[in-house]
This record gives C-alpha cells, sequence and structure tokens, in this order.
C-alpha cells in the first residue's frame, strides 16, 4: 500500500471555509478519479502556531503507478482549485508513503 501525504498549513481566516471545501468537495474528487481507494483527515493536535493550524489529508492507493499517474494526470488541475480559492493563506507539503507491514 501507497499512502499520499498531503500536510497543510492554514491561515486561521480561511479554516472554516477551507474545512468545508475539503471535507464537501476536494477529498472527493481526489477519490473520484479513481487511483485512489480511501483517505484519511487528520487534524495536528498541538500544531497550532501565530501562522495557522495543520491538517494532514492522506489518500491510500494499491500502487505506486496509480500514485503517479494521479501527479501527472489530476493533481495540477485540482491543486489550481484550492490557489484559485484560498490564494496564499495555506501552504501544502506533499510526500509519498510506502507501508511496511
Amino acid at each position: 500500500m501507497y499512502i499520499y501525504n498531503v500536510t497543510i498549513k492554514i491561515a486561521y481566516e480561511i479554516e472554516t471555509a477551507w474545512l468545508q471545501w475539503m471535507q464537501e468537495t476536494h477529498m472527493q474528487e481526489v477519490i473520484d478519479t479513481g487511483l485512489f481507494d480511501s483517505y484519511q483527515f487528520f487534524y495536528l493536535h498541538e500544531g497550532d502556531d501565530e501562522e495557522g493550524k495543520t491538517y494532514i489529508a492522506q489518500y491510500q492507493t494499491t500502487n505506486e503507478e496509480r500514485y503517479k499517474q494521479y501527479i501527472e494526470e489530476f493533481a495540477p488541475a485540482l491543486r489550481e482549485k484550492g490557489y484559485a480559492l484560498f490564494g496564499n493563506k495555506f501552504i501544502a507539503f506533499r510526500s509519498i508513503l510506502k507501508k511496511i507491514r
């Protein structure tokens, strides 16, 4: 199993709207690509600072090829939607995890 891990720092002033968008729209759009099987969404407890709050979205897939296909074919357009809605009020760090056991 592979996990596409996205850690996002959100400015306080967009938190409510961003959370609604993530939960009602964006995460389902990622799943709707057919390249991920499930997802989880986390709040980083004790991760708040003067810049905002931190959340983590994790999307599970069965192999690296599906992840690469998502990155090449779908990620740019889906990321652009977030920037169009929220501008520079967030920053995202992405990584791919491979489950060991």
